[in-house]
């Protein structure tokens, strides 16, 4: 942790020497001093590394370089706060606040000096010499060698006997609703017995609706109910307002006429279940709960007159096999290895969790005797059936994660149990906080995003969803190995959650020294005691049910945090723009929620600011902050119809524009008429772009040219959104003629969506000729018409189709027509009488579903589906075919 400490404040001083070196007018040589005696303790950290598990001494060499460049990091900022506002004084005031200005400068110096002196002090005590450090195994870099970023499906030993009786639970017995609980201590299981339950072919066919939700022990019960409802794909704005007892209602109209299964994973007390059980009714269709839980006591409440199924621990058989597939994957053991690999399977003892992560430990490294007999005798020390040594045994992986990767994995603590994390914002977190270096030319979120690959390839993170391009799109951990990030993190000062209901004591006392606070519930409790922490980063709300910030609070997170760097608060709601939010000159990430029409000018000093996320109940959002100032901006992600305008000033012809912005990744979503040139050509680098507006204004062409002309020079475009947003008009009264030519396209545009075009079938015929397009999504009403009949030759590297509402009746397709193509969703086709039988020559075609399709549809679907099955000459032969409803 200590070698990200000083990482970051050397790259921030750095930042603040070559950048705004006017802001330490006064302080430059001690900031200068200061950058190269923290060198010196890096270089220190990096060859200590192999020795800090077996010195107490260099143990806590390393803990008094973190302390003191906290110390540091807290000198500079809290300057850096004083002297920008100085800064933003107008002359007469800056003469009024001099002496305080010179006293700040004295001040400062002064406490430089005493760091330095710390510094020398701490580097003297090395005794030993850094060269005696240099023995044993060298430190694991990450490398420099870029991998997809794909992950494969999870391997599962030992329940097919499990899943087996569990499922005829499920589909036998009484016609009343029964609740069928599985019961096991954590890491047993679980929930991949039920995962495995759940998609099991039997399953989807005997259940009209099925949905799954996790509770956990923090759970809210609207957030329950909204899980649930969600996964049933019945979310509207309307559902969305509704209170507790409402959602309630609207889940049992749902289920009362249908046979469900709903799986209700982590249920923690009696009480939850009695908070919930209303919502499901009894009406006599073979409907089933399915209950996960910890504690018998959860399940004989649930069903006192039906025994749980309680998970058993792996035989030392099934033990082997899973650590065997999970480090060696299709290949085999070693002879050499496989008497300490026995050992140490057994050593975990049946616990599945213990063995998936000792797995991750043993593959990631080289697979010597050496370090296998390590890992054993670790491993030795621990029973893995008693939770809390089961702690111990986890700790083992995060022990032996490389230095980058240890602050990565601690962060996922931050997040509340059970919670869905969504990648492009962890990675974007992840940049903000300063854990992601420059590797090459890869971007930091490309590098971001490898580094939680590594993760999940170690076995400490789990795959919540998919994209489509088969990258992760949603992850989460499992509660002890986030139990194990809090302690760690707690340990290190780096983080402290807040849940539950605090004490008063709690809410005010924020720990010395603590950079990252995290609130998950009661947050407006602890916005009105106003509490305290000048040392705090990164300021979390994570609260169950949004909540309207009262306007004598807005300004909390000003007085609270002035050198806050990460700050997300979109789960509270402002009934204005906060303005004291300008004057958080550290910030860089920033996600708001709110009634907003206007994102002020004010936004642009901040000058560190990379990420900008707003939501606003506004259907207009205009951004007045000039980006083309903020020179680390990369996201800009805004709800509504978000105005963005060009930069003010002018730019010479024979010079080079100082206004471009080559960092910014994303721009999601701004009205057509915002992508003018002098917007988009200042943006290279683009690599998703979200229009929303009327689109005609975008296609029309003015004297031989139209705006959609400018996203040609997007080379770097991969992923654009066009929404046809025509309000108060109807779609039909406002739709696009047609699609510019496939040349005007960004030339490595890989997916595309579109949504209430009303465009013709013919114009397929452009999509079709887009080189590198991967991932199509149709969404409602992108077409209109009732025949389409594809032209041979395009959609060559098409992926993934989706369709959504259209009065499509005539479907004509073949492999010739999509030869690449792995998975087809349709949505709503109520007019389609038939998938084209074609799809059963595309070799790679590997998943199908089908949403409320015609009955004929889904009965030429399933015939697709035969003649996979009977086709022995499939690349792959696990065609999955989903139709919902099922009995259509």
């Amino acid at each position: 942790m200590a070698d990200a400490v000083v990482e970051f404040l050397l790259a921030n001083l750095k930042e603040l020497l070559l950048y705004h070196v006017d802001l330490l007018s006064g302080v430059k040589d001690q900031v200068e001093s200061l950058h190269r005696e923290l060198s010196l303790m890096k270089a220190f950290l990096k060859d200590s590394r192999e020795k800090r598990d077996e010195s107490a001494y260099v143990r806590e060499i390393v803990r008094q370089i973190t302390d003191v460049t906290y110390e540091a990091e807290d000198i500079i900022d809290t300057f850096v706060v004083h002297a920008a506002m100085q800064k933003a004084r107008s002359a007469l005031k800056r003469v009024f606040h001099a002496l305080d200005h010179s006293n700040m400068l004295r001040s400062v110096s002064e406490d430089i000096k005493s760091i330095k002196v710390k510094v020398k002090e701490i580097y003297d005590k090395k005794m030993f010499g850094i060269e005696s450090l240099q023995s044993g195994e060298p430190s694991h870099k990450p490398s420099a060698r870029k991998r997809a970023p794909i992950v494969e499906e999870e391997n599962v030993v030992g329940f097919d006997e499990e899943a087996r009786t569990v499922v005829e639970r499920l589909t036998d017995g009484p016609e009343q609703l029964e609740v069928i609980s599985v019961v096991g201590m954590g890491g047993l299981g679980k929930t991949t017995l039920a995962k495995k339950v759940y998609s099991d072919p039997s399953i989807e066919y005997h259940f009209y609706i099925r949905a799954w939700v996790y509770m956990s022990q923090q759970y809210c019960r609207r957030e329950v109910f909204l899980g649930i409802l969600d996964s049933m794909g019945l979310i509207t704005d309307q559902v969305y307002k509704m209170n507790d007892d409402r959602l309630a209602e609207e889940l049992f109209r749902h289920l009362r006429s249908n046979r469900y299964l709903i799986v209700i994973d982590d249920v923690w007390t009696t009480e939850a279940w009695n908070d919930i059980k209303m919502a499901f009714p009894n009406t006599a269709c073979g409907s089933r709960i399915l209950l996960t839980s910890r504690n018998t006591e959860v399940a004989m409440h649930a069903n006192p007159y039906c025994n749980p199924h309680r998970l058993r621990f792996l035989t030392n058989e099934e033990s082997w096999e899973l650590l065997c597939k999970k480090v060696f994957r299709e290949g085999s053991c070693p002879p050499e290895l496989q008497e300490l690999g026995q050992r140490i399977s057994k050593r975990c003892d049946g616990l599945p969790l213990a063995i998936v992560v000792v797995s991750g430990l043993l593959s990631k490294r080289e697979k010597t005797r050496t370090w296998w007999n390590k890992v054993a005798e670790s491993v030795s020390t621990y029973v893995a059936r008693d939770p809390t040594q089961c702690m111990d045994v986890l700790a083992l992986s995060y022990k032996h994660l490389p230095d980058h990767l240890k602050v990565c994995f601690i962060y996922f603590g931050a997040f509340p149990e059970d919670f869905e994390i969504p990648v492009s914002k962890l990675l974007k977190l992840w940049v903000a906080e300063g854990f992601i270096q420059q590797i090459g030319q890869e971007t930091l979120e490309d590098i971001a995003e490898e580094y939680l690959v590594d993760l999940v390839d170690r076995n400490l993170v789990i795959v919540a969803k998919k994209r489509a391009n088969g990258r992760i799109k949603s992850c989460r951990i499992h509660d002890m190995l986030r139990d194990l990030c809090i302690r760690e993190g707690a340990e290190e000062n780096f983080l402290q959650v807040i849940r539950g209901i605090p004490d008063r004591a709690s809410l005010t006392s924020i720990p010395n020294y603590c950079r990252r606070l995290c609130i998950h519930s009661h947050v407006l409790e602890f916005v009105s005691s106003r509490p305290s922490g000048p040392h705090v980063r990164s300021f979390f709300c994570f609260s169950m049910d949004e909540r309207d910030v009262p306007r004598e609070h807005t300004s909390f997170v000003h007085e609270a945090f002035n050198l806050v760097r990460i700050l997300d608060l979109k789960s509270i709601i402002f009934s204005r723009f906060p303005n004291e939010i300008v004057q958080l000159v550290h910030l860089r990430f920033l996600s708001l929620s709110g009634h907003f029409k206007v994102l002020p000018p004010a936004i642009s000093n901040l000058w560190n600011l990379q990420t900008l996320v707003v939501v606003t109940t506004s259907r207009n959002l205009d951004i007045q902050a000039d980006l083309w100032k903020m020179l680390q901006f990369r996201h800009l992600h805004t709800s509504g119809l978000s105005c963005l305008h060009g930069p003010r000033a002018e730019t010479r012809k024979d010079s080079e524009d100082p206004f471009v912005r080559r960092n910014i990744q994303t721009i999601c979503t701004i009205v057509p008429e915002c992508c003018t040139e002098n917007i988009l050509s200042r943006t290279p680098n683009l690599k998703k772009l979200g229009i929303r507006g009327k689109l005609v204004m975008l296609v029309q062409e003015r004297g031989g040219m139209s705006l959609f002309d400018n996203l040609a020079k997007l080379d770097h475009l991969e992923t654009l959104k066009l929404l046809n947003d025509t309000f108060p008009l109807h779609p039909f009264k406002c739709h696009i003629p047609g699609l510019p030519q496939s040349y005007k396209f960004p030339p490595n545009l890989k997916k595309l969506t579109l949504s209430d075009t009303l465009l013709d079938w013919s114009e397929m015929s452009t999509l079709g000729m887009l080189p590198n397009l991967e991932v199509l999504k149709l969404k409602d009403y992108a077409f209109k018409g009732s025949r389409w009949e594809p032209l041979d030759g395009g959609f060559r590297l098409l992926r993934v189709l989706q369709l959504g509402r259209s009065d499509l009746v005539h479907w004509h397709a073949s492999s010739h027509h999509f030869p690449r193509l792995e998975r087809v969703v349709l949505k709503h086709c109520t007019h389609l009488e038939e998938i084209p039988c074609g799809f059963g020559e595309v070799s790679a075609l590997q998943n199908m579903e089908l949403y409320w399709p015609t009955p004929a549809a889904a009965a030429s679907a399933r015939l697709i589906q035969q003649q996979k099955q009977q086709d022995q000459r499939m690349v792959n032969s696990a065609f999955k075919l989903l139709i919902y409803p099922p009995d259509l």
